[in-house]
């Protein structure tokens, strides 16, 4: 079969123009990037405020593994076949980061005959968004040491800033750095470090914000230190709001794109969901449900980290609700959470898929009993996979009264996802969906990250160090008690630590550090390792990756 790439290159694209005008958007609405990308003005929200919006359908899976869920594949796929069967659908993505396609995971536009495009441009800069996104990061932290440099007017405690710079690459050598070295002439001598771009704040709070104004009152609250005496400062108290929203007026607007089937899809913001909420933008979302009678979009990871943080932080602030949730698994990762190794996952080997399915079975409780909606599984069929282990799978679906689909989008696109389309459009038009969140916000922030390990993961209970304790007590002190609580735990396991594959029992999770978005509007809970600056594998992707003369890319996933 021919590469992703390949197939990305081949597809026939129709101009940008005809994809808006699709959706009914016209030229006064896009502004074009070349003849396959345009930007949409956030600003006809307004405009469309009173139209009704479409049934919004999420995306999720089971914990991730090396062997792959296809998650993003499946979103695409189902969004060409509900095209296919008549239906006015939009996808929204989000945009993918430069990290993962250097680095093991690779691009973010689908794979296979169900793709956005154009692919390379996707996965490679794109519009500049993450750019943009980075510079106004990096200028509140200048701005930062600047004042501080000018006489610390704020009384700023160096050794109490917050605040990192950020890059959108995986480099681990800039976790932690020692800067403003070499005299006074340049700068104050202090420890720092740098985030990837999908981890810093400005991301998750421009992928909240639903107009500039909001943005700008998003980014002003952000908190980037404490003074000697413990009072936070903010990028509004270092006035930099406004000069940051200047450098984000264009990135704000989302991005329109195309499926190689021609389906609209909206590709807007890049959260990383085991640090972050991990979803698209919430202005590409409402756009797209304005303009389409169904919007297919996904939440990061799986549907412990992902889902959930898409209902309660991204639902609840933006007053969305899905109608029905799509939950991917796959034969091969089934069998590496039953105890396979990578090297087995094609051979048949009903026992593991029989111990791995529990970790499916978790995930459709949560998506029923802790979210409220209903469910259907989309199993991504591998060319390995056999009868016997394909009908294990239906099985256990059928036990939990759940309608499963073979996808195979990947290898047959449109037509491959026409069973789980029609499967899900009945579970939208029975609309037994009792939508809720994981917790109430007047409950405290240690009852809330009790109740989502406890009720999502599964864990015992919650163990917190004395220095996430005193987080706690101090951010409740300073009004931050009501905010919905953001998990950053590994995507690998249901637990904090990634060994434990499965359904693991019996496990408690640890709580390092809590920290506070408050221009995102959340309070983050550090669990296990979790790191905001990915490193480069042994072997990254960026090796395999090339141009020739002619401006071919090759070697791109």
């Amino acid at each position: 079969m021919k590469t992703d790439i390949e197939i990305a290159q081949e597809a026939k694209l129709k101009p940008i123009k005809e994809i808006a005008e699709s959706i009914g958007l016209s030229e006064e609405d896009i502004s074009l990037y070349g003849k396959y990308k345009a930007k949409v003005d956030h600003r006809i929200l307004k405009k469309l405020n009173d139209r009704k919006d479409g049934k919004l359908i999420l995306v999720t899976a089971i914990t991730p593994t090396p062997a792959g869920e296809g998650k993003t594949t499946t979103t695409v796929g189902m969004g060409d076949a509900l095209k296919k069967l008549g239906r006015k659908a939009v996808i929204a993505l989000r945009e993918p980061s430069l990290g993962p396609v250097f680095g093991v995971k690779g691009g973010a536009a689908g794979g296979g005959y169900a793709q956005v495009v154009p692919m390379e441009d996707i996965n490679l800069h794109f519009t500049g968004d993450f750019h943009a996104i980075g510079a106004a990061n990096n200028l509140l932290a200048a701005m930062l040491d600047n004042h501080i440099y000018q006489g610390n007017a704020l009384n700023i405690d160096p050794r109490r800033i917050t605040w990192r710079r950020c890059i959108d690459m995986n480099d681990r050598q800039l976790r932690f750095i020692v800067d403003g070295l070499g005299g006074k002439a340049n700068g104050v001598p202090r420890e720092d470090g740098f985030d990837i771009t999908v981890a810093s704040e400005v991301m998750a709070a421009f992928c909240l914000a639903i107009s500039l104004q909001d943005l700008k009152e998003r980014l002003s609250k952000i908190i980037v230190a404490y003074t000697f005496d413990g009072r936070p400062v903010t990028a509004g108290d270092l006035k930099a709001e406004g000069a940051m929203a200047v450098l984000l007026k264009e990135a704000i607007n989302p991005n329109l794109v195309q499926t190689i089937e021609h389906t609209p899809a909206f590709i807007h913001g890049g959260p990383f969901a085991n640090i972050a909420h991990g979803c698209n933008s919430l202005i590409a979302t409402k756009l797209a449900l304005k303009l389409a009678d169904y919007v297919v979009t996904e939440a990061g990871f799986g549907a412990d980290l992902g889902a959930e943080k898409f209902v309660d932080i991204k639902c609840r602030l933006g007053g969305i609700k899905p109608d029905v949730a799509v939950l991917v698994a796959s034969v091969r990762a089934l069998k590496h959470h039953g105890g396979a190794s990578k090297q087995e996952l094609s051979k048949e080997n009903l026992l593991a898929l029989e111990k791995g399915i529990p970790n499916m079975i978790k995930h459709i409780e949560n998506i029923k009993n802790q979210y409220g909606l209903p469910v259907a599984v989309a199993i991504n069929r591998f060319p390995t996979d056999t009868e016997d282990e394909l009908n294990m799978v239906f099985d256990a679906c059928k036990a939990m009264n759940v309608h499963a689909a073979v996808s195979e989008v990947f290898t047959k696109g449109s037509e491959g996802g026409m069973d789980l389309a029609e499967q899900v459009l009945k579970l939208i038009e029975k609309g037994q969906n009792e939508f809720k969140f994981v917790y109430p916000l007047d409950i405290n922030l240690k009852d809330k990250i009790e109740t989502i390990a406890r009720n999502v993961y599964g864990a015992e209970g919650v163990d917190f160090t004395r220095e996430a304790e005193k987080e706690i007590e101090n951010l409740e002190v300073l009004g931050f008690r009501n905010l919905p609580v953001c998990m950053a735990k590994t995507q690998y396991s249901l637990s904090d630590d990634p060994k434990l594959l499965g359904r693991p029992e019996g496990f408690r999770i640890t709580v390092r550090h809590i920290r506070v978005s408050a221009g995102a509007g959340f309070v983050v809970a550090l669990t296990g390792d979790i790191m905001t600056m990915p490193g480069l594998p042994k072997s990254p992707a960026a090796e395999r990756i090339d141009v020739d003369e002619e401006g071919k890319i090759t070697g791109l996933f």
